[in-house]
């Protein structure tokens, strides 16, 4: 039996790769994908819905319950903001939709892409490390099945992407030497997805997932 799966975010560079993954996974029965625009893509596994105010998912709720998994994909960057503006966009908004998740689906489990660096602590200099560590951990106190936290740092597109950066594609001709050099801080898309999979269908320890964690779960 496989699981069935939820993505927001999937117009994004790291939810198109998670979503194309996913639909390709045996263990992937159903997959939602949940945007403000259409992903564009057609398959027997996929249904999407459209909708436009995440800090309002209310209307959506009888189409987001019977889901065993959550990959949380949305993100936007802190260049230009303020960490007033940053917070709602990035923490007030994920806890908002994970807090509708949790109640409509307790046993799911969340995945949530976060980032290297990311402050578990919540009291160091850097405005967005702070804001994306006091996320992870508010997310740990609901009353999800479990929750995990991916740190990616430099990430690799998987094939066939329409949506990965250009700076990605470019330096992603370059992964074996980046590997090589810095794997503490890079992993491909393909290793993340799997990694979600993965600890979704069997589980992990480990609850913050760095770069190498995400290496060894997209290998196992």
């Amino acid at each position: 039996m496989g699981i069935r799966a939820i993505i927001f975010g999937a117009t994004g560079m790291v939810g198109e790769g998670v979503l194309l993954e996913a639909l390709q996974h045996e263990k992937i029965d159903a997959v939602l994908a949940v945007g403000r625009r259409s992903c564009e893509m057609r398959h027997q596994k996929l249904e999407e819905v459209l909708h436009g105010d995440f800090f309002d998912v209310s209307p959506l709720e009888p189409r987001l319950a019977g889901y065993d998994a959550c990959f949380f994909c949305l993100g936007v960057t802190s260049v230009g903001k303020k960490e007033a503006e940053y917070t709602r966009l990035t923490h007030t908004l994920t806890l908002h939709v994970a807090g509708t998740l949790a109640r409509l689906n307790p046993a799911m489990t969340f995945c949530y892409v976060s980032g290297t660096g990311t402050d578990g602590t919540e009291k160091g200099r850097t405005m967005w490390a702070r804001v994306k560590g006091r996320t992870e951990n508010d997310l740990t106190r609901l009353p999800f099945k479990s929750v995990y936290n991916f740190r990616p740092g430099f990430i690799k597109p998987v094939a066939g992407q329409k949506h990965a950066y250009g700076i990605s594609k470019a330096l992603g001709l370059f992964y074996p030497a980046l590997k090589l050099l810095f794997p503490k801080y890079v992993c491909t898309l393909h290793d993340l997805a799997l990694a979600m999979i993965r600890v979704s269908t069997v589980g992990d320890t480990v609850r913050v997932l760095e770069n190498r964690d995400i290496a060894r779960e997209g290998r196992e």
